[in-house]
């Protein structure tokens, strides 16, 4: 088992810009595994800023996710649909579309679905 960790956000082991400049994706790595901290500048959507880089249609990570501010809709590939905001956490499984809603940026905390994301 392993001893006691203390990472931070503000000196992350890697960042992975979105497409277009529209946000990045921070890692920190604990034994568990990645944790990541995305932010997702307003104008930002999966399928035209992470899309590219992934090449698939849809996102095909699983999410366990914390909302730490702004908005983000999630669309699933069979039509279900769901906003989520500051406080919520969200449990998304693979096969979806995401954006921003709204002006300010979305920052969300993910411990499931970051380690390949965005990845080049």
């Amino acid at each position: 088992m392993a001893g006691l960790m203390r990472k931070s956000f503000d000196a992350p082991e890697e960042v992975r810009p979105f497409e277009d400049g529209k946000g990045r994706l921070e890692l920190v790595s604990l034994s568990t595994g990645p944790v990541g901290r995305a932010t997702f500048e307003p104008g930002w959507r999966w399928s035209t800023h992470v899309g590219p880089i992934a090449g698939t249609d849809s996102c095909q990570a699983a999410h366990t996710s914390y909302v730490v501010s702004g908005r983000i809709r999630v669309v699933m590939d069979d039509g279900q649909e769901e906003e989520f905001g500051p406080g919520d956490v969200m449990s998304c499984p693979p096969g979806h579309d995401a954006w921003v809603v709204g002006d300010e940026a979305c920052v969300v905390i993910d411990w499931q679905g970051f380690a390949d994301y965005a990845k080049r």
